[in-house]
Parts: C-alpha cells; structure tokens; sequence
C-alpha cells in the first residue's frame, strides 16, 4: 500500500475530529485549521467572526502557556544528580562540582534553543492545540516544523502509544528535483493522476513514519508520484523521535485529541449569535429616517434641503422619527452576553481585575494565583507528550554533533522542572511563606527566631523558587569562620579598651611607677595568646549535629 493510499484510508477516522476543528477555527482564529479538500490556497476566503473574544481568549492562553513550558528566563529542565549513586560509587563532596558543569550544560542548551526558531513554531503548535487538540511537530536539521490536523494522520494502539504517521505537503515540482513518472504531464493536463487540482504547479509528497518493531527504532521515507523518493529514508532512535505527535486532551480509544475551544464551544456560538444580533440591530437602530405626513403643508424636500439651523415653514406634527424602541430587549441581550464573555475569560485564564476603588495588590495576586492552578491539567499531558520528547531529541542532536558532552546515565537524569511541576514549586513556596508569617505573627519574632532554623528556610525558599544557591548562600563553615573572626575582633577590641583604662591610672604612670607599665604589657601579650588559641581550638573543633 502507498503512503497515498494509507493517508486516504485513515482519512475516515480523522474526518470528525477535523470538522470539529474547523468549526472550533471558525468561531476564534479563522485562518488557523481549514478543510483538507480546499487546495486553492491563494483564492481561500475565511469566515468572519462577529466577535473577537474567542481570538483573544486563545492568543492569551498559547501565550501563558508558551512561558510556563519554555520560560525565557530559566531553564525548563534540569540535570539532576542521582542520590543512590552518591556515597556508594561517587565522593558526595563532588555533588556542589557536579551540579555547577550541569548548570552550565543546561545553560548551553537553552542558548540554543533561544538561538534558533523553536519558541515561534512552539507557539503555533499551542494555538492549534486550543482550537484543534491536535498538532504534530517536526524537529528536523533546519529547525521546528508544525504540521495542522488537516495535513497529517496518525494511528495509535490501545494505550495511545503512536505507531504509525502519515503527513501530506505541497510541494512545487522545480523544487522537488525528482523527475515524475511518463504519465505524469503536469497539473493542467486531465490525464495526469497526480494533479493537486492547484493553479501552482505543485506535487503531493507523503511522509510515512512507522515504528519498526524489530529493531525498536522510528524508519521514514518520503513519496511522490507512489514511488519512494531517493535519499529519503530516515531512522531514529525510540525515546528520541523527531515527530511529536501532540494532544490536548484525551479520549480513552481515541487517536485523535479534543481542544480547550470545543469543550465551550457552547458558549461561543452563544456569544457569536448575540453578537451578530447585537450589531446588525444596533446599526438598524443607528438608522435615522424622518417621516413626513403625506396631507400636510410641509414638503419632504423642504426638510431634505434645510441646513442646520435654517428656518424653514411648517407644522413639528407633520415630521416624525421612526425608533426601533428594542432597547429593553437590547439591554437583555448585552447582559447575557456580558456573562458569557466572563465564563470565557475565566475558562482561558485571561485575567479580569474587578474594577473598584477597594481592589488591592493582594486580591489581584490572589486572582492571578487562581487562575495559574488551573493550569495543572493542562500541563500534564504537554509534559509528557512535548516537554519530555523535545529535551532528548535536543540532548541527542547536540551529542551528535560536539556541541554539548554526552551525559553519563548512570550518574545523571534529565528532569523537567517546567510545567506542572513548576506549579507544585509556586504552592510550596506559597505555603512555606504563609507558614512562616503565621508563626511571626501568632508568637513573635523572638519565637520565630528561636524555633525555625534560618538557613533550611532560605535552602526551601530557593528551591520553591528555582534558584541556584551555589556561591550565593553563605554555607555552615563560612558562617563559623566569620563567626570566629568576629568573637576574635571584639576580644581583641576589649582588651584595648581595658588597656587604655589602665593607662589613665596614676599608678600606670612611667614616671611614677615604672615597674608597672611593663607589667602591663606582658599582661595584655599573654591574654591575647590565651585569647587566639581559644579561637583555634573553636575552629579546629566539629560543628555539633
């Protein structure tokens, strides 16, 4: 069977979940999902939308979403040292050495993804999957290449694993460089059986991605005309497959998933009624047209022609106004609406501010703290299905070519730190905070000083946060050396100060009393010795548990 034949067969199991999509496109981003069946791409013409709430509601949701899987300013991964190798085949004490070259790996990994153009297709593909649930990305030597539901088919087993992929592209035949069968005699001629049916002169070029269940690796190959083309077959490794295959949500024997649009979808062709009634009546009501009494004196091209504030000649009963008189009904109509848009705004995260002279910072933050936790379903299967595959085929891609050591297993693991997990991150932090200022409020700083251990907080603090504390957060024996140091300082301070005390004493003066002014001084000599080998004693001495 060719790749054409296969893509035309499962075709049929994708034709519901399209439909919906395309509906779902057509009530928030138009140009986003279209029909496969419309090959005229340069004469299209979309449907317009009678509001823009559901454009707004998606561009804002990719957006967040965008940040919290690649968040620009940290890493959405990390290189995490394996505890049950430190202590029985590795020194624990090279842990700190261990974690700052990982960092630095880490830190060259996202220099290269910031270098390239991974975080725009990235969010094209999130935008498909709001609207469609589905999207397939292709990490090739080039960059990102997201493919729409309507240019691909996919086939999973009973666990949603992915076996096999098809993908459909246009491609111009100059470009191609693969000569066509003698059959084939362009696209304007009838008797040619691979004409798209475009004005280009394009070819359909299939891209069949099975899994080879011998050797355990992805194998694809490229058609046109149903001949393989040369040059084109491919292989990689299982755990590191260049074709990300992305859902939204799944439906248990499903191969396909259901978008964030479909589940209100509801609501927004609601909207989208009320909206069209709410403008077509507002521009009749808009409308003015005056009314002139046929019997009367007063002639409708007087009225026409008079400017403003002319004084013309006739009666104020014989010219009247037509009015809709729906306003009551239009005030229901712009309530439903209104409540609609909220639910809408509250189902994709955009955040509304209630407007009021008494809405303070904490209320918006504790807005805004809400809104971040309803992430956590959404995130779980993108950390699974996109952030886990797309950091071992950029681990893999970089190993292969020198740009960055290969990791040893056995002493490390990779582990996301994106995502959901960065939600779990934002409540423990939040509910260590509120534990802390609990205690300083209920029983005072001094028993909050007394009882909480200030350096494990600052260690908790900084994990919640996701900050390297390496170099930053002075460690036990830093604080005991500056501690000695400081003890040896004011005893050395006190001994000066008892000293100048002495010499202003009649009996410390030389003229006087010479036999005590040298006293004195193999006095303070002594007592500064017994002081210094007080302090290394302290120094030499290990810290209580």
């Amino acid at each position: 069977m060719t790749a054409r034949e296969r893509y035309n067969k499962l075709s049929t199991a994708r034709s519901q979940f399209l439909d919906s999509a395309v509906e779902c496109s057509q009530l928030t981003l138009p140009y986003l999902i279209t029909d496969d069946n419309s090959t005229k791409i340069n004469r299209r013409s979309f449907h317009t939308p009678w509001q823009s709430v559901g454009a707004k509601a998606v561009v804002t949701l990719a957006a967040k979403l965008m940040l919290a899987l690649l968040p620009p300013n940290t890493t959405f991964f990390k290189l995490q040292v394996r505890d049950d190798k430190l202590g029985s085949e590795y020194d624990p004490q090279i842990r700190s050495e261990l974690d700052l070259s990982f960092s630095k790996m880490e830190r060259m990994v996202m220099d290269y993804i910031a270098a390239s153009n991974d975080r725009v297709v990235v969010h094209q593909a999130l935008k498909h999957l709001i609207v469609g649930g589905n999207s397939l990305i292709f990490m090739g030597k080039d960059g990102l290449k997201n493919f729409p539901l309507h240019r691909y088919v996919v086939n999973r087993d009973g666990n949603g694993n992915v076996l096999e992929i098809v993908t459909k592209e246009l491609i111009n035949r100059k470009i191609l460089g693969f000569e066509p069968p003698g059959d084939a005699k362009g696209p304007n001629d009838p008797n040619d059986s691979y004409s798209t049916g475009s004005d280009d002169d394009d070819v359909e070029v299939y891209t069949c991605v099975k899994l080879d269940e011998k050797s355990g690796r992805w194998v694809w190959y490229q058609e046109a005309y149903d001949m393989i083309m040369p040059g084109t077959r491919s292989t990689a490794p299982r755990n590191a497959s260049p074709w990300l295959v992305l859902r939204f949500n799944t439906v248990d024997g499903e191969d396909y998933g259901r978008g964030r649009v479909e589940e209100f979808v509801g609501d927004l062709k609601s909207l989208e009624g009320l909206s069209q009634a709410l403008v077509e009546g507002s521009a009749a009501a808009a409308k003015v047209v005056f009314l002139v009494s046929p019997s009367s004196t007063t002639k409708p091209k007087t009225i026409a022609d008079a400017g403003n504030g002319a004084i013309v000649q006739g009666r104020p009963e014989d010219v009247a106004v037509i009015q809709v008189g729906k306003t009551a009904d239009f005030a229901t109509a712009a309530n439903l609406a209104q409540q609609i848009e909220k639910r809408l705004a509250d189902a994709f995260l955009v955040l509304n501010i209630r407007q009021s002279e008494r809405t303070t910072a904490e209320e918006v933050r504790l807005t805004q703290m809400e809104l971040e936790q309803q992430l956590g379903g959404l995130f779980s299967l993108l950390t699974v299905e996109f952030l886990i595959p797309y950091l071992n085929r950029t681990l893999l891609v970089l190993n292969r070519t020198n740009q960055l050591p290969k990791i040893p297993k056995d002493l490390a693991r990779p582990t996301i730190v994106a995502g959901i997990n960065a939600l779990g991150r934002g409540q423990d932090r939040e509910a260590l905070t509120q534990f802390i200022g609990t205690i300083a409020q209920t029983l005072g700083p001094e028993a909050l000083m007394q009882y909480l251990n200030p350096g494990e907080a600052i260690k908790r603090l900084a994990t919640a946060q996701g900050i390297d504390i390496l170099n930053l957060v002075k460690s036990d024996q830093q604080m005991q050396q500056e501690a000695a140091q400081a003890q040896q300082q004011q005893v050395a301070g006190s001994l000066v100060g008892q000293a100048g005390q002495i010499m202003g004493t009649p009996m410390m003066d030389p003229s006087k009393n010479p036999d005590g002014f040298n006293d004195l001084g193999a006095m303070i000599g002594d007592r500064m010795q017994i002081g210094s080998e007080e302090m290394a004693a302290q120094q030499q001495q290990p810290p209580q548990e």
